[in-house]
């Protein structure tokens, strides 16, 4: 083990997880649980019925709502700026062309504001979107506060500078979720999103390289080799850009402690999912989370009520747009 290496076992995980829970609880003061009990009563209800409906038809979409809701959060807090449209907004950004779920957001937007007109913001309707989709796919039942209020600015040279790649180192990683008040401990447990949805074959190309023959072979040791050849199947360089494969190979559409399990036999799809695991500030925390789903659940429910209060504007800040893909100006 290196020097000053941290490890996690259960009794002070336990730990993490109360300090996890007052954090969240001083990051959401701003919020209110049941904030539309009065303006909005049905307006959880309504957007719980949207996601489970667009998921019946598209089993995609709750990988997609997760990805939407981290893209959101990360850059000018959760605002729903990503869901701006107009030249030089962030939804322009490379990194952001691939995201989905952006319809379904809209279509609880248009029966909210059918009821409940000037009410809901879209901000809300995204976080209790990705929090519904948890759910709807096995994962653990959560409450969230609401209240947030929607953003009026949006720009693509915002981006970069606060996302993730998915060829992060762990140093690289950690600066980011620190800046935005997020720990190492929420580090691991939100990568566990990555239990669900699909990668395009572009975000892991870097773990192979094309041979003088116009071969592709592996030059990552942390990936398993079957594995690799699974996703070398899958991806040949003459794939389309389109071409996409899960996230998690055993359990792609259930929201469990499997993409934990996968780590430990080396089967992370991303660089930065397998960093967890060889890396020994983090390792135990995954060996952990592998061996306890209810561990898993009870973690993820508060690191992601602080993901979803990262930079929320709340009171006179923003505005409740009419539209999710516009500002009301």
């Amino acid at each position: 083990m290196e020097k000053g290496a941290t490890v996690f076992p259960f009794s002070l995980a336990v730990s993490c997880l109360f300090i996890v829970f007052i954090l969240a609880t001083s990051v959401s003061s701003s919020l209110l649980f049941n904030f539309y009990a009065a303006s909005c009563p049905t307006a959880e209800l309504i957007v719980r019925n949207s996601i489970s409906s667009s998921s019946s038809s598209d089993p995609s979409i709750p990988g997609k709502l997760l990805r939407l809701v981290f893209h959101d959060c990360f850059v000018e807090g959760c605002d729903a700026s990503l869901m701006l449209l107009g030249n030089n907004t962030e939804q322009s950004d490379p990194a952001n062309r691939s995201i989905g779920g952006f319809s379904v957001i809209e279509s609880a937007k248009r029966v909210l504001e059918f009821l409940c007109p000037g009410t809901v913001s879209c901000a809300d309707i995204i976080a209790l979107a990705a929090r519904d989709a948890v759910e709807l796919t096995g994962g653990p039942m959560i409450q969230i506060p609401t209240g947030r209020r929607d953003g009026m600015v949006s720009v693509a040279s915002n981006v970069r500078p606060n996302i993730l790649d998915t060829s992060f180192t762990m140093d690289e990683m950690i600066k980011r979720f620190s800046n935005k008040g997020l720990s190492l401990f929420d580090l691991v447990i939100l990568s566990g999103a990555h239990t669900i949805g699909a990668a395009h074959c572009s975000s892991f190309r870097d773990r192979f390289q094309q041979d003088s023959k116009g071969n592709v072979k592996l030059i990552d040791k942390t990936l398993d080799s079957s594995y690799a050849d699974e996703l070398m199947k899958e991806c040949p360089l003459s794939a389309s850009p389109s071409v996409q494969v899960n996230n998690d190979p055993e359990t792609s559409m259930v929201f469990d402690n499997h993409y934990y399990r996968n780590l430990l036999t080396n089967k992370g799809l991303f660089q930065s999912d397998s960093a967890l695991l060889s890396d020994n500030r983090t390792r135990k925390l995954v060996e952990d989370l592998a061996n306890d789903q209810q561990f898993f659940f009870e973690s993820w429910g508060q690191s992601f009520m602080k993901l979803t209060s990262i930079g929320v504007k709340t009171g006179d800040e923003g505005e409740i747009r009419r539209f999710c893909s516009s500002t009301n100006a």
